[in-house]
């Protein structure tokens, strides 16, 4: 392309990760790399190691700038987009677009695109969507070996002040993406003690069984797992929790720093886990490893957490596929759902619903064709927007279809179908309005849970819990006020702030109230909101945890 002038920021315009606005002007003899994003975008958020991969090589002569041009409303707040940076850990200065005036003047057109710009200031390339890393790093690589030539290019390294300095985290949970709430009945206990009983006795006769199970921490493990219980996926944190549902930690799984690691529960790692499922019977907890692109296995009787499907790279690909489960790529995977031995993904990357058969240990694409798109009809003509949040009643699978703000329901049985139960189905059709169908109006929901006849929506974006009949798909507001915050009460006198799990047991529902760092108890009787207290919980940082 040709070389243009690049245009310079406006002024006055709010700044985060630096102290003090930068400029075209100032960035001289550097190259910069521009990121217009939103931090909604799952696209805009797989680009983000590819730009922490290039502010690490070249770090004394490339400056990167994120334009946060917001999409939804909701995204043009400054605090939370502040606290999307801390969430995905960004260490670069980003602009807050506001009215989206630097988008225009550098004629940007998706997102994400990523503009760079030479020692002189002038625009040499642009890319747009994900996956350019190699080319982004020969053009950088080319343009700071030709200006050294030059002797035209700064080579020093600017350290600006990052809001993670600012004001550190320490909350005992950050940013927990998903909650699942389970009981074992005294039924299902019973047979968990036979069982173990049985594989004492196993151990017994037979000296050369792994030591994983051998009868005391097994046993400590599955004494635990009796009764009413929470997972809570402590995203930000890469770590599972498991208390009960009063707030007492009963398990810490994951060291805390973000890798793909299997193994024992104080050495296994995982890289910002989000959604679960329990296999009581078993005593198997699957978890969507987000970042890992893959599904790991934790095992309670075995005190163990192994990866049952991903290679841990993300895939490039959106045509369905199958295959093996430990063969197949994944790309983020956002959300599960077991239905018998079949495991249902939200696959929020490649804009899909995947299955796994969990006997066979096979995974492939269940439906939508990785088009980006509302598409309803059967599942191989279908297409969804981003999908991050499942439910089922057991003969539908419910899906929080976060990019077109759509609640979409399909079949699991014969003849399975996809339909559209309320939203707009469009990308832009967002808002905050209760009513019925295609008049209502949600705003980058999350999460979905099946209770009490209905459907329960984490209106992400609006702050609420919403309800749903999806027989005549009509929605109702029912807790939250739609201003972001942390208040107990009754019904739209409570706040939360960006809520994005729900697990119902009982006449409780539970919240992963994602930027609040803590998880709520909604009693679905009187809708009365109240805050768990995770007693004894520490971020990996700060202090152990009690066991």
């Amino acid at each position: 392309m040709p070389r243009v002038r690049a245009p310079e920021f406006p002024v006055k315009y709010p700044w985060l990760n630096t102290e003090k606005p930068l400029s075209i002007e100032s960035l001289k003899g550097r190259v910069v790399l521009l990121d217009f994003w939103t931090y909604c975008c799952i696209n805009c958020l797989h680009v983000l190691p590819d730009l922490k991969y290039l502010e690490q090589k070249y770090k004394d002569s490339l400056t990167v700038i994120g334009v946060h041009s917001a999409k939804f409303e909701n995204e043009k707040e400054v605090e939370n987009i502040r606290q999307a940076i801390l969430r995905y850990d960004i260490e670069h200065p980003v602009i807050v677009d506001s009215g989206m005036k630097v988008w225009q003047s550098y004629a940007v057109r998706a997102w994400p695109t990523l503009m760079v710009i030479d020692p002189e200031s002038y625009v040499v390339g642009f890319v747009s969507g994900e996956g350019n890393r190699e080319s982004l790093d020969q053009l950088v690589g080319k343009l700071i070996a030709e200006y050294k030539d030059k002797n035209a290019i700064d080579f020093k390294e600017l350290r600006f002040t990052l809001e993670k300095q600012r004001k550190p985290l320490s909350t005992p949970l950050a940013f927990p993406g998903k909650v699942l709430a389970f009981a074992i009945t005294s039924m299902e206990a019973k047979q968990l003690h036979q069982n173990q009983a049985l594989l004492g006795e196993m151990t017994e006769d037979n000296q050369s069984v792994d030591e994983t199970v051998l009868p005391g921490p097994a046993n400590s493990v599955q004494q635990s797992l009796v009764g009413s219980c929470l997972f809570v996926a402590d995203s930000g944190h890469n770590r599972i929790v498991v208390s009960s549902t009063e707030g007492e930690v009963l398990h810490v799984i994951g060291t805390g720093k973000a890798g793909l690691t299997d193994g024992k529960f104080e050495e296994a790692e995982f890289f910002a886990p989000q959604g679960m499922a329990f296999d009581a019977e078993s005593q198997i907890l699957y978890v969507a490893d987000t970042e890992n692109h893959a599904i790991r296995k934790i095992d309670f009787i075995a005190g163990r957490v192994e990866t049952v499907a991903g290679t841990g790279q993300q895939s490039q690909e959106i045509a369905p596929r199958s295959g093996k489960g430990l063969e197949t790529q994944l790309n983020s995977p956002w959300d599960l759902e077991r239905v018998g031995d079949r495991l249902f993904i939200a696959m929020a990357g490649s804009h899909q619903i995947w299955e796994m058969q969990l006997d066979a240990g096979t995974i492939g694409t269940y439906a939508g064709t990785g088009r980006e798109s509302c598409v309803d009809g059967n599942l191989a003509e279908s297409a969804f927007s981003q999908p991050s949040g499942l439910a089922t009643d057991r003969s539908e699978l419910f899906v929080a279809d976060s990019e077109i703000s759509s609640i979409r329901a399909l079949g699991i049985d014969e003849n399975p179908k996809v339909h559209t139960v309320c939203g707009s189905g469009e990308l832009f059709g967002f808002g905050d309005k209760d009513g019925r169908g295609d008049e209502v109006r949600l705003q980058h929901c999350l999460g979905v849970e099946y209770s009490q006849n209905y459907l329960w929506v984490a209106d992400t974006y609006n702050h609420k819990i919403k309800r749903i009949d999806h027989r005549s798909g009509t929605c109702i507001t029912m807790i939250g006020d739609g201003k972001a915050g942390l208040v107990d009460g009754r019904g739209v006198k409570a706040r939360f702030f960006e809520p994005s799990g729900l697990s119902a047991i009982g006449s409780h529902l539970f919240v992963a109230d994602t930027n609040n760092h803590v998880i709520r108890r909604v009693e679905l009787d009187t809708l009365e909101v109240t805050t768990v207290d995770l007693a004894g919980l520490c971020a990996p940082d700060v202090c152990l945890p009690d066991r």
